[in-house]
């Protein structure tokens, strides 16, 4: 996406706690971290993506997901944060399972971005809004009416779900004009 911006965890890691550790635990340690990506997140423009890079991050403890990633999301849902959205980048199969678990006891859900490439969702999302995420990562982007056609929906549930998904911050939503009239289109983050 055009507007991403990313935040390198391994460098901030080195600048904030200077302790030579390529790991991020700790409840202290997560909340320093937190503290530096909060100061960042104010600076960045309005619907900017940020994307967390954990890349050359080796391990992240769960006490640490917590004090990261479900505290940030906590914080982008309740507004502090404006029109901006948060989206993990470079994850490994033992910081997903460490995050998830910090979502999950939150009921929170991120989109997050494998090394490999491939987008997942972590975290607690009911089975009929997973079902609408996945369709917009399968196609990139949707609108109502395309929602209603693809999965024959009436329009206002199709419209509910994608609003949903955008005010849990799993999609970005923009409008267009279309044939003389506006519309609002749902992208994948």
């Amino acid at each position: 996406m055009r507007d991403m911006q990313k935040y390198d965890l391994h460098k901030l890691l080195k600048e904030e706690l200077k302790n030579g550790s390529s790991d991020l635990v700790t409840r202290p340690s997560g909340q320093v971290i937190r503290d530096r990506i909060e100061k960042n997140i104010a600076k960045e423009e309005n619907g900017a993506v940020i994307a967390l890079d954990f890349a050359r991050i080796g391990v992240i403890d769960y006490s640490c997901a917590d004090e990261i990633v479900a505290k940030l999301m906590s914080r982008l849902l309740s507004g502090e944060y404006g029109n901006r959205y948060i989206v993990l980048f470079g994850l490994n199969e033992n910081q997903e399972e460490n995050i998830e678990v910090a979502l999950e006891r939150k009921t929170l859900a991120a989109m997050a971005e494998r090394r490999s490439g491939e987008k997942i969702l972590l975290g607690n999302l009911n089975n009929y809004l997973k079902e609408t995420l996945n369709l917009i990562l399968k196609k990139g982007m949707l609108t109502a009416k395309e929602l209603s056609d693809a999965m024959d929906l009436e329009a206002n549930t199709s419209g509910t779900r994608l609003l949903n998904l955008h005010k849990k911050r799993l999609v970005k939503r923009t409008e267009e004009i279309r044939g003389g009239g506006r519309v609002w289109i749902y992208e994948c983050i």
